[in-house]
């Protein structure tokens, strides 16, 4: 049984960890821009963890300083327009330092507005550099997966 518990805040941060979160902004995103500000303001107070928010549909757009206020982030937030997956993904790959510390999430429905084999291309570039890339599906409002499967399906194969 344990019987004392102790806490130090002069841990050593080592390890750290770069997670890049690459938030897709087109209309049929709304729910998920929502549930990923919150997200990434939880993984930005880890103490192993660098976070950096970009959100994209046709354009790019670094939110990392806005990182630790959800709010904020959904103030600069503009629904609406295509989607460039391929191009965010693309933005991602010049952000990575420390491929093998560092973990790519992209939320988005996977309607790829741009050049599918940019997207492909670029994904795969990510994954053999040694970084992590997980697609993760939006949400619709009762927070069921919503994505085009044949795109899911060639970034899978």
């Amino acid at each position: 049984m344990l019987k004392d518990v102790y806490f130090s805040s002069r841990v050593k941060k080592y390890n750290k960890k770069t997670v890049i979160i690459a938030v897709d902004e087109s209309g049929s995103m709304l729910d998920s821009v929502i549930y990923s500000a919150v997200m990434a303001q939880i993984i930005s107070k880890l103490p192993f963890a660098e976070v950096k928010l970009i959100i994209f549909d046709t354009q790019v757009v670094d939110l990392s300083g806005m990182v630790e206020d959800p709010v904020e982030v959904m103030m600069s937030v503009q629904l609406g327009g295509g989607t460039d997956i391929g191009k965010a993904l693309s933005y991602c790959e010049s952000l990575i330092q420390s491929p093998s510390n560092t973990c790519v999430l992209c939320v988005t429905d996977l309607c790829e507005g741009g050049i599918p084999k940019i997207l492909l291309n670029t994904a795969q570039n990510i994954m053999t550099s040694g970084a992590k890339l997980s697609f993760l599906a939006a949400l619709d409002e009762c927070a069921n997966h919503a994505y085009d499967r044949n795109m899911g399906q060639c970034l899978a194969d």
